[in-house]
């Protein structure tokens, strides 16, 4: 009784006390629905100020003195965890407008940081004021370092896992041991009577790392709907920067096309403040530019992170891809790379793509790493995207 409670708000007080119910809310939980109701209940007007409640008896609500406001960022932190947290933090901004969350210093520096915080503060960055940029840079680091730390390792492990198994070293290392290569080497070595292979010569991986030996290049769609998936990409783009053996190219796009490689390359926070969500979309025209960056096209991989709706010259687009794809780069398209799961997204320039052998579905940050490996190993990634598609549904 008390859940339903909470879920119906104030204005169900009479119709559950008419149950014999009695009180239900004790202190916690009256401070529990008194944060909830200054979002939910919809007796508030649209700026979640305090306004009437049922029978014209004023209700509490976030009011528009800052101390109010800060005491309810602490209720939610105290009563609700992390994810939900999230949640309450976003519907406060897009429910009832409480942009000043994100104009106080002393209030956003105790929001939650969290990707949805970052795509907020990515989207308002143009208004917020001079005196909060700094403390607004802190919470997207905090997020950005949180991600990087959940992906980096991974990541490299696909990179130079692929990219090792090319060469041979004499130094030996279990972990490397190249078991195909001993065993196909060393056949004439077999002993029939004992049943044994007894190698003349063990085989290992190298360790070693050439330089610049593949490229990467993310075309990222920065329009409003691809907030996490922009925000996803471009830490992965900076994770790619940092390893020796991958020259890196990331390019955002909307209606123009705006080259943040550079910017990769240093702070990935810089480069986040450098991409501006929203805005039409031209994807054949960002695509045209990343072609320049192709220079062997069997060593390139091209990684389209966008939902596919072209405000462009839409059979240029399929055609350039489709001739991208016939000259050996490794060309997938993902439709979101976020934790949210696969958006809306054009279904016709999807399905010609993937014709042509283009993978295009939804993807996780965590099933990336994989999708990196096989395309650097050759392999289909249409059967890998299978993969990723499955898990994720299962």
């Amino acid at each position: 009784m008390k859940r339903w409670r909470l879920i119906l708000g104030a204005a169900a007080d009479e119709k559950l006390e008419s149950y014999g119910a009695g009180p239900l809310l004790d202190d916690q939980s009256r401070l529990m629905d008194e944060a909830l109701a200054a979002i939910y209940d919809e007796t508030y007007d649209a700026a979640g100020f305090a306004s009437r409640g049922p029978g014209g008896a004023k209700s509490a609500g976030l009011g528009s003195s800052s101390p109010k406001l800060a005491k309810w960022l602490g209720d939610i932190r105290s009563f609700f965890p992390s994810d939900v947290v999230s949640v309450i933090q976003a519907d406060a901004i897009e429910r009832k407008g409480l942009k000043q969350l994100l104009f106080e210093p002393e209030l956003l520096s105790q929001v939650k940081p969290d990707i949805q915080m970052v795509a907020t503060l990515m989207a308002l960055k143009g208004k917020i004021p001079e005196k909060t940029k700094e403390t607004a840079r802190q919470l997207i680091r905090s997020v950005v370092e949180e991600i990087m730390k959940r992906l980096e390792q991974d990541l490299r492990r696909a990179v130079t896992g692929a990219l090792n198994r090319r060469r041979h070293s004499p130094l030996p290392a279990l972990s490397g041991l190249d078991f195909h290569a001993t065993i196909r080497k060393n056949l004439k070595h077999y002993d029939r009577e004992r049943k044994l292979l007894i190698p003349d010569k063990v085989y290992f991986f190298d360790r070693a790392r050439k330089s610049r030996e593949w490229t990467v290049i993310l075309d990222i769609d920065q329009s409003g709907s691809m907030a996490s998936s922009v925000i996803y990409a471009s830490i992965v783009g900076s994770i790619f920067a940092s390893m020796p053996s991958l020259s890196t190219k990331v390019v955002a796009f909307d209606t123009e096309v705006v080259d943040l490689s550079e910017a990769c390359e240093t702070d990935p926070v810089d480069m986040l403040f450098g991409i501006q969500l929203g805005g039409g979309t031209d994807i054949n025209k960002s695509v045209a530019y990343c072609e320049a960056f192709i220079e062997e096209p069997r060593k390139t991989i091209f990684i389209l992170v966008s939902d596919l709706y072209e405000g462009g010259n839409r059979s240029s687009l399929i055609r350039r891809l489709a001739e991208m794809k016939q000259a050996g780069v490794q060309v997938l398209c993902l439709l979101a790379l976020s934790d949210e799961g696969t958006p809306s997204y054009d279904d016709t320039v999807a399905s010609k793509l993937s014709g042509f052998g283009i993978p295009c579905f939804g993807c996780t940050p965590d099933k990336l790493p994989e999708l990196v490996e096989g395309a650097l190993k050759g392999f289909d990634l249409k059967a890998i995207a299978g993969r990723v598609k499955s898990s994720r549904t299962n």
